[in-house]
Order: structure tokens, then sequence, then C-alpha cells
């Protein structure tokens, strides 16, 4: 019987390229693995027009989907990760100085619900005392899944033709919480800084207190062809697991990458977060992190009611003592 043919949208990265290259494929499968297309895209034509049989997907997407009823499931698989303070830019002509002042600031983000944004709202409310209905929001991008605005959430769309980081420049907007390092940024504009100077520092700091190294991405499943095909899930993960592997393998190599002190600061994440910071599964970790997000979702009004974790995902389990090798 040949194998079923599906296709991945997925991030290309190091935990990822195995599949991609076809070293490692779910039993049964051939994959057709996309890459080529950036994250926001992704997530929007998987849970808008569903295009894609298996798809990386924005975890707060990927809440907001399943309360709505979306036929998508999700496998507890996570291929990307980000601490997120330094992702915070500010006019520099604004007087921002600590997270405070950004309390009655205009703060542009590429869209309320991106994962990225969520975790730095919700950081900034728990951890600097900045309530996320003290800012007034002007987002650039539509919604993946739409939602109300809770009532006394200032929020409003960036004009047509504007971009985040024309207004921040031009002080049109105060401050902005974006995904990546935006263009200003890394060109050297005066006009912009990070708000968060020593930002490792604050991560490091966050992770201490919580043991939280943010989740951005889960691995999400068109409902009709996990109930087609109702042994996928396992071999997904299975899969996924096996290319982490080998690429955590690969990375530990100090030829990899042209960085002098690579060795040195693969070394130091894991003194940090420990031997596997991109950890599969519901483990307590993984728990409380999906936890977070999902009151910080609840929190700023976009989801009704707090999800219980185990629904969110399709059973990975194999059995107390199964999955291994021996016949």
């Amino acid at each position: 019987m040949p194998n079923v043919q599906l296709t991945l949208a997925v991030g290309d990265y190091e935990i990822t390229r195995p599949l991609k290259d076809g070293t490692v494929a779910p039993d049964g499968v051939d994959l057709i693995v996309l890459t080529d297309i950036d994250s926001t895209t992704r997530h929007w034509r998987f849970l808008r027009n569903r295009e894609f049989d298996i798809a990386e997907l924005s975890a707060s997407s990927f809440l907001l989907a399943r309360e709505a009823g979306l036929p998508v499931v999700g496998i507890p698989v996570f291929p990307h990760r980000r601490f997120r303070h330094e992702f915070v830019f500010v006019n520099t002509r604004k007087g921002i100085r600590t997270p405070k002042d950004l309390i009655g600031k205009t703060v542009g983000l590429k869209s309320f619900q991106a994962t990225a944004i969520v975790w730095m709202r919700g950081i900034l409310e728990h951890e600097y005392g900045v309530p996320h209905k003290s800012v007034n929001w002007v987002a650039e991008l539509d919604e993946d899944v739409e939602f109300t605005p809770a009532p006394g959430l200032n929020l409003s769309k960036v004009p047509d033709g504007r971009t985040l980081e024309s207004m921040l420049v031009a002080g049109e907007i105060d401050a902005c919480l974006h995904t990546d390092l935006i263009e200003p940024y890394i060109k050297g504009n005066p006009a912009v800084a990070r708000l968060f100077d020593d930002y490792k520092s604050e991560e490091v700091a966050y992770f201490k207190k919580t043991g939280i190294f943010p989740i951005m991405h889960v691995v999400a499943i068109k409902q009709d062809v996990a109930e087609r095909l109702p042994w996928l899930p396992v071999e997904l993960f299975k899969a996924f697991e096996r290319a982490k592997s080998i690429g955590v393998k690969r990375i530990f190599n100090p030829r990899v990458a042209p960085l002098a002190f690579w060795r040195s600061a693969m070394e130091e994440q894991e003194k940090l977060l420990g031997p596997d910071p991109w950890e599969y599964g519901l483990s307590a970790s993984n728990r409380k992190n999906f936890e977070t997000l999902a009151l910080f979702s609840h929190e700023h009004g976009m989801l009704k009611n707090l999800p219980d974790i185990d629904m969110l995902f399709h059973s990975t389990s194999q059995g107390r003592g199964r999955g291994g090798h021996r016949v």
C-alpha cells in the first residue's frame, strides 16, 4: 500500500530541517514540506483557507481557533520559542525610559493576537505593572481568528498604506511591540531604541522567576485529516522528535555556525534552560507555559474561557512503557 501524501508548512529550522530534506519522515507518510512562507502568512493561510494538511501555527491563534470550534487539532510539538523583551521598541523623543512610561501611550502591534505580542503584553502587565487597558494599541495586520475586543480596550488599526515602523520613526506612535527586529533599529535610525537596553538580563530574570521559555508555535493538523488517519498524530509527534534530536546534535558542532563563541553560548543555554529547552509533549513545564499564555489571552479578552490543556491536543501516548524499539 503506498504512503499517504500530505503537505506540511513549517519554518526552516535546524530542528525541522530533517523533515524538509527527507532524513526523517512519519511512518506511512510522504511529506511535501513547504518552508518558504513567512510565519504570519502561513498562519493565516492555514486557519482561513485550510491550505495545508499540517502546519506550524501561532500558539495564540491556535487557542482561539480551538475555542471557536475551527476544524483543527494540535499535537504538543512546539517548533518555535523565544523570549520577547528584545522586541519592544520606543521612539527616542517620547521620554520612555521604563516600562511604566508606556502607560497612556500609543503602542503599535503587528497584530493584537500574535503570540509574541500576547506574551510581551502579559509580561508587561504582570512583571512591570503596565495594565493592558492603560495603553492605546494600534494593530497593523488583520487577526488570524476574528474576536470582539473587550469593553475598555483601546484598539485601532494602522491606516492603509502605513507601517508600524514608519509611524514609529515619525513619532505617530510612541512605541512598538513587534514579532521581529524592525528595519529602522537594524539600520541604526536614531529615532528608535529598545526599551530594554540589557534585554538578555531581563529575559534571564524572567526565566529564573517563572521557569517559562515562551512557546510561540504549535503543530496543528486539519481535523478531517486527523480523523481519516487516526494514527497520524502519534507518527507526526515521533517524526518531529527524531528531527529535533538530529538538529540539536548537529548544532552542538561548533563548525556549524560562523560564530566565535558558539560553543560557549550553547553551554550557557544548557546551564540556564536545561538539556532540552525545546521539549515536546505536555510536561509540567510545558503545561505551565501554555496555561500562562492562555491566561494572558483570557485577561486580554480574546479567550472567553480558560481551556483544559489536555483537550487542546490530540493524545500522542502509546501507553506506559511502550513506543520503544523492542520487537
